[in-house]
Protein backbone atom coordinates (compact mmCIF):
# COMPACT_ATOMS: atom_id res chain seq x y z
CA UNK A 1 0.00 0.00 0.00
CA UNK A 2 1.66 3.44 -1.01
CA UNK A 3 0.69 6.62 0.62
CA UNK A 4 1.44 9.96 -0.52
CA UNK A 5 1.81 12.83 2.11
CA UNK A 6 -0.68 15.73 0.69
CA UNK A 7 1.61 19.04 2.23
CA UNK A 8 -1.12 21.26 1.39
CA UNK A 9 -0.81 20.89 -2.21
CA UNK A 10 -4.00 19.67 -2.87
CA UNK A 11 -6.02 21.29 0.27
CA UNK A 12 -4.51 24.12 0.55
CA UNK A 13 -3.78 23.96 4.02
CA UNK A 14 -0.49 22.42 5.42
CA UNK A 15 -0.12 19.44 7.37
CA UNK A 16 0.60 21.17 10.71
CA UNK A 17 -2.69 23.23 10.13
CA UNK A 18 -4.66 20.80 9.28
CA UNK A 19 -3.73 18.74 12.30
CA UNK A 20 -4.79 21.50 14.39
CA UNK A 21 -7.54 21.80 12.91
CA UNK A 22 -8.44 18.18 13.26
CA UNK A 23 -7.84 17.77 16.22
CA UNK A 24 -9.92 21.05 17.58
CA UNK A 25 -12.40 19.06 15.89
CA UNK A 26 -11.85 15.98 17.73
CA UNK A 27 -12.18 18.01 20.96
CA UNK A 28 -15.41 19.62 20.18
CA UNK A 29 -16.68 16.24 18.96
CA UNK A 30 -15.42 14.57 22.05
CA UNK A 31 -17.28 17.21 24.72
CA UNK A 32 -20.39 17.07 22.60
CA UNK A 33 -20.14 13.05 22.46
CA UNK A 34 -19.53 12.81 26.32
CA UNK A 35 -22.73 14.98 26.87
CA UNK A 36 -24.90 12.25 26.03
CA UNK A 37 -22.60 9.82 28.10
CA UNK A 38 -23.20 11.87 31.16
CA UNK A 39 -26.70 12.38 30.44
CA UNK A 40 -26.71 7.66 30.29
CA UNK A 41 -25.42 8.15 33.56
CA UNK A 42 -27.64 10.89 34.85
CA UNK A 43 -30.50 8.35 34.39
CA UNK A 44 -28.96 5.72 35.85
CA UNK A 45 -27.79 7.83 39.38
CA UNK A 46 -24.10 6.81 38.88
CA UNK A 47 -22.28 9.44 40.36
CA UNK A 48 -18.77 7.92 39.61
CA UNK A 49 -19.44 7.67 35.97
CA UNK A 50 -21.05 11.54 35.68
CA UNK A 51 -17.87 12.88 37.89
CA UNK A 52 -15.35 10.75 35.17
CA UNK A 53 -17.26 12.13 32.37
CA UNK A 54 -17.73 15.52 33.57
CA UNK A 55 -13.87 15.64 33.92
CA UNK A 56 -13.16 14.24 30.61
CA UNK A 57 -15.61 16.88 28.98
CA UNK A 58 -14.09 19.44 31.04
CA UNK A 59 -10.78 18.65 29.43
CA UNK A 60 -11.74 18.24 26.09
CA UNK A 61 -13.12 21.76 26.35
CA UNK A 62 -10.12 23.14 27.52
CA UNK A 63 -8.18 21.19 24.57
CA UNK A 64 -10.41 23.03 22.22
CA UNK A 65 -10.16 26.42 23.90
CA UNK A 66 -6.23 26.05 23.22
CA UNK A 67 -5.75 24.75 19.49
CA UNK A 68 -8.79 27.41 18.46
CA UNK A 69 -6.64 30.71 20.17
CA UNK A 70 -3.49 28.64 18.87
CA UNK A 71 -5.17 29.01 15.39
CA UNK A 72 -6.54 32.01 15.76
CA UNK A 73 -3.05 33.37 16.03
CA UNK A 74 -1.81 30.95 13.42
CA UNK A 75 -4.53 32.13 10.59
CA UNK A 76 -4.32 35.60 11.68
CA UNK A 77 -0.64 36.33 10.34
Amino acid sequence: MTSTAETGRVTGTADKDYNLIWYVEACLNNALRLESYIEDAEREKDTEVIELFRKAQAHSRKGADLGKELLRRRLSD
